[in-house]
């Protein structure tokens, strides 16, 4: 099983996590983990929180000398601008009389959209502070760190994941643009809003620069696809096992992020059958372990809950998001009566940065998934048993004479 947890305040200390279930004999890159880091602190629309930091993952335990040992990898990141939040988040009664940083009160009007309000009625507190500042978006980087360990274990197995930005606010690729793996990996790390297409890009772009002068933010949606994933992961058997749920809960738990999407999405509710349904025809060029082949991928490469070979394509849409420079109409928990929502900093746009946590979390699940089917406490054993099952595979559909 691989699971992980995360731990930290968007301005405390550090970030904590904690990844277990990756098998003995992984070599960790740490440069690519690095990368994944700083390509979430990218993107057109971020704020000046991305200036202040820059994330690094620091290993603490689970890898020796390169290599995964078997056991939990716990990580930290710290956060640069604990030097200014010392006093305003210490751990304890009575902040040290050296603490740095500003001497703030509490936050006592909450976000229209934000875990404000429902936080402190659920945990019963009177600082929203004590929400805000677990809630925030900052907890992704964690999960990006975790992430990036599980992407390699897939390309070990030859399993690739990319992302691509498809809608910013108005500004969006056509409906019917399909967006190939090749197309979204050829992407720059530096791109602005991770848009396949310039001028839809530039078109984006616009729409953050128009937000950010009204006071305003934009959402917008986003896919992630991953290729050479093996036939056979997840399960119909139980509703808990089908990939589909599991990768849809996933992507929904990525801080505003509304709705999610297999393949096509939403658009299965409106075509007819024979517009939503691959149709499986003889594999002409040899390329699939099954010796059949998908003149189209509209399902996602997912069909009853397992994957069918084709590569594997996720959606999801992005809220707009909850602080603004011209706050909404709130209420002052104090004294109950009508007050403008706090404002934190923040960010304009967050689209490009939430596709790479994306990517991150399509990475665990398939990881998860990977092992489930073929085991394996070490990577001698996970490429053993990979090796079988491709050639059990292979024998099983063969052409008949």
């Amino acid at each position: 099983m691989v699971r992980f947890l995360t731990a930290g305040e968007s301005h405390g200390r550090a970030l904590v996590v904690i990844l277990e279930g990756m098998p003995a004999g992984l070599r960790i890159d740490q440069d690519l983990i690095t990368r994944d880091l700083r390509r979430r602190q990218g993107g057109y629309g971020r704020g000046r929180r991305m200036a202040i930091e820059t994330d690094r993952a620091e290993i603490l335990s689970g890898v020796r000398r390169g290599e995964t040992l078997g056991g939990p990898i716990a990580m930290t990141i710290e956060n640069r601008d604990w030097a200014n939040w010392q006093h305003t988040m210490s751990a304890t009664a009575d902040p040290p009389a050296n603490a740095g940083g500003a001497h703030r009160g509490p936050v006592t009007r909450p976000r229209p959209g934000h875990a404000d309000l429902a936080g402190v009625a659920k945990y019963e507190r009177t600082d929203v502070r004590d929400v805000l500042e677990r809630a925030s978006a900052r907890e992704t980087a964690a999960r990006v760190a975790a992430g990036a360990i599980a992407r390699q274990l897939l390309q070990h197995a030859g399993i690739r994941i990319v992302s691509h930005v498809f809608s910013i606010g108005a500004a969006a690729l056509p409906a019917d643009r399909l967006v190939s793996f090749d197309e979204a990996a050829a992407l720059p790390d530096d791109e602005p809003v991770r848009c396949v297409d310039d001028a839809i890009g530039q078109q984006m772009i616009a729409e953050i620069d128009r937000a950010r002068q009204a006071g305003d933010t934009k959402g917008g949606a986003f896919e992630v696809i991953a290729s050479g994933v093996p036939v056979g992961l997840g399960s119909y058997v139980q509703w808990d096992r089908k990939l589909d749920g599991r990768l849809a809960q996933a992507l929904m738990s990525i801080p505003a992020i509304k709705a999610v999407g297999i393949g096509i999405g939403p658009a299965v509710a409106w075509r007819p059958g024979s517009e939503v349904h691959d149709e499986i025809v003889p594999d002409e060029g040899g390329r699939r372990a099954v010796g059949l082949a998908r003149p189209t991928n509209r399902a996602g490469g997912l069909e009853g809950g397992v994957t069918n070979g084709e590569d594997v394509r996720v959606s999801a849409w992005m809220k707009p998001i909850a602080t603004l420079m011209k706050p909404l109409r709130s209420v002052d928990l104090d004294t109950m009566e009508p007050a403008v929502a706090a404002i934190e900093r923040s960010d304009v746009c967050a689209v490009p940065a939430a596709a790479v946590v994306g990517e991150a979390m399509l990475a665990l699940v398939l990881a998860g998934a990977l092992l489930e089917r073929f085991g394996g406490d070490s990577i001698g054993r996970l490429d053993q048993a990979m090796a079988d099952t491709g050639l059990r595979i292979g024998a099983r559909f063969q052409p008949r004479a």
